[in-house]
């Protein structure tokens, strides 16, 4: 099932996007409109849209994003890293998030502000705490498309992450959390401008989902719509304004944001 949050005439609810599997084409699909948010149940209210007819928001909007870095070999190698031996978090603010369509805004005191193409893993109703890696998957609601968007040069100078990826605009999520997908082998894909820039597979990361989701969950409380980032691929590279950047993931859909400078 594929659940978004979105602005109608009358406000804003989650919504279940129903249509042809396979296609985020708007004009082939309506959203149902849901009854409060989803963790605890899905009931319909009977309000139904045409897709193209409302404004997608970011998916979820959780107390927390984590960051997991260096999580394809690849990727690590090709910014002069080292492989971790257990996985490297960092946080991303809840103010960082955009949905799709939005502007991701460079800030004027980078000159490399740089796309990244992640696989992002939602935390489910009964949150997770201490888990373990087998019991993993049962804390979790669903996956979405994420752009773990960073300022490489300030990420350099400062050695630690915050600033480099903590700027509003730099976590853009959507379009929508998918319920059913696996995640063990699904391509990963950086698009500018319709020109693939990152082109990796979940199954050459490092730690896998589960292994993510039991490793949090033992350093902090993760809450019920609480977001993890899983990594990118090889291929990150720079954004600039009036680019158009895609993330695109297999079996989940396609998240596109254009690209402007700060005001």
């Amino acid at each position: 099932m594929r659940i978004a949050l979105f602005a109608h005439p009358g406000g804003r609810a989650f919504g279940a996007v129903e249509g042809p599997a396979g296609t985020d084409d708007p004009e082939a699909l309506t959203i149902a409109e849901l009854e409060g948010v989803p963790f605890s149940g899905i009931r319909y209210t009977g309000e139904r849209w045409a897709l193209a007819d409302v404004e997608l928001l970011p998916p979820i909007l959780p107390s927390k994003v984590v960051g997991v870095g260096r999580n394809y070999a690849a990727h690590a190698s090709e910014l002069g890293n080292e492989v971790p031996s257990a996985p490297l978090l960092f946080l991303k603010p809840p103010t960082s998030i955009i949905g799709p369509g939005a502007p991701i805004r460079l800030p004027i005191d980078s000159k490399q502000v740089e796309h990244e193409a992640e696989l992002a893993i939602v935390i489910g109703g009964r949150g997770a705490r201490q888990v373990s890696r087998e019991d993993a998957l049962k804390s979790i609601f669903g996956y979405t498309c994420a752009n773990d968007v960073t300022a490489r040069d300030q990420q350099r100078s400062d050695v630690q992450f915050t600033r480099a990826k903590g700027y509003d605009s730099f976590c853009p999520l959507g379009p929508w959390i998918e319920t059913d997908f696996d995640y063990a082998d699904a391509g990963v894909q950086a698009l500018v401008n319709d020109v693939v820039k990152q082109d990796g597979r979940t199954k050459d990361m490092i730690f896998d989902v589960p292994t993510l989701v039991s490793y949090v969950s033992h350093v902090m409380t993760l809450l019920p719509g609480d977001v993890i980032l899983t990594g990118t691929p090889a291929g990150v590279g720079p954004i600039v304004a009036g680019d158009a950047v895609s993330v695109r993931i297999e079996g989940l859909g396609t998240l596109t944001n254009p690209v402007a400078n700060r005001a």
